[in-house]
C-alpha cells in the first residue's frame, strides 16, 4: 500500500510507516482491496490528515470505524460524502450543536469545513469492507491511531480532546491532562446518546478553551 498523506504529516510519521506491524498491515489492505470493495476510497484513506494541517491542529475527535455502505466513508470519523443521509450520531452531534449555539450550519454531512479549522477527525481504524461493520479492526490501523495520539501528545498542549463512548475513552491514558482538555461523554448513537452526549456541552467547553489558549473559536 503506498501511503498517500499530507507532506507535513509525512514528515511526523515516516518512522512509523516504516516499522513491522505497518509494513503487514499495508499487505493487508493491499490484499483486501484486489478482493473486495473496501472504503473509503484509496485516495481519502488518509484525509482526516490532508485536510487538518499539522500546525493547525486543535481538537482531536476520536472514532472507530469508517461507515461501510456506499458512498459513505470519507476519511473523516463520523462524517460522510455530500449527498448521502446523514448517519444517526451525526445527527445527535448536530442536535447538541444547536442546543448549544442555537443553530446548525451545516446542511449535509461532510464534516471536512471542521478539519480545515484545525480538528482531526481520527477513525481508529481506517479501512473497511464493504458491508461488513469492523472487519479490518485488529489488524494494525489501530496500533498506528495510539501512536498518532501518542505522537501529538509528546509534541503538542493545549489540544481539546473529544473522547465519546467507552472505545474513545480508553484513549485518555494516552493523553497528558495536566495541560490539554479532555472531554468525555456517552456516544451519540441513538442507543448512547441520552445517557449522557446530549446536553454535554463539549462544543461550547472547546470553544471557550481554545478562545482562551489561541483567541480563536471554532465554527461548528
Amino acid at each position: 500500500m503506498e501511503v498517500r498523506i499530507a507532506e507535513d504529516w509525512k514528515a511526523k510519521l515516516s518512522e512509523e510507516f516504516e516499522k513491522d506491524y505497518f509494513l503487514d498491515l499495508s499487505e493487508f489492505v493491499k490484499k483486501e482491496d484486489q478482493e473486495h470493495l473496501i472504503f473509503p476510497p484509496r485516495k481519502q484513506l488518509f484525509a482526516a490528515y490532508d485536510q487538518c494541517r499539522w500546525e493547525d491542529l486543535k481538537v482531536v475527535i476520536i472514532g472507530q470505524d469508517p461507515y461501510h455502505g456506499p458512498g459513505q466513508a470519507n476519511g473523516l470519523c463520523f462524517s460522510v460524502n455530500k449527498g448521502i443521509a446523514i448517519p444517526p450520531s451525526l445527527r445527535n452531534i448536530y442536535k447538541e450543536i444547536e442546543a448549544e449555539f442555537g443553530k446548525v450550519h451545516a446542511s449535509d454531512g461532510d464534516l471536512s469545513p471542521w478539519a480545515r479549522q484545525g480538528v482531526l477527525l481520527l477513525n481508529a481504524t481506517l479501512t473497511v469492507r464493504s458491508g461488513e461493520a469492523g472487519s479490518h479492526q485488529g489488524k494494525g490501523w489501530e496500533y498506528f491511531t495510539d501512536n498518532v495520539i501518542k505522537l501529538i501528545n509528546k509534541n503538542k498542549k493545549n489540544i481539546v480532546y473529544m473522547l465519546w463512548g467507552n472505545f474513545a475513552r480508553q484513549k485518555k491514558k494516552l493523553i497528558d491532562s495536566s495541560n490539554n482538555l479532555i472531554l468525555e461523554s456517552a456516544h451519540p448513537s441513538p442507543l448512547s446518546a441520552h445517557r449522557g452526549f446530549l446536553g454535554n456541552k463539549h462544543f461550547k467547553q472547546a470553544n471557550d478553551y481554545l478562545f482562551d489558549q489561541y483567541q480563536v473559536r471554532l465554527d461548528w
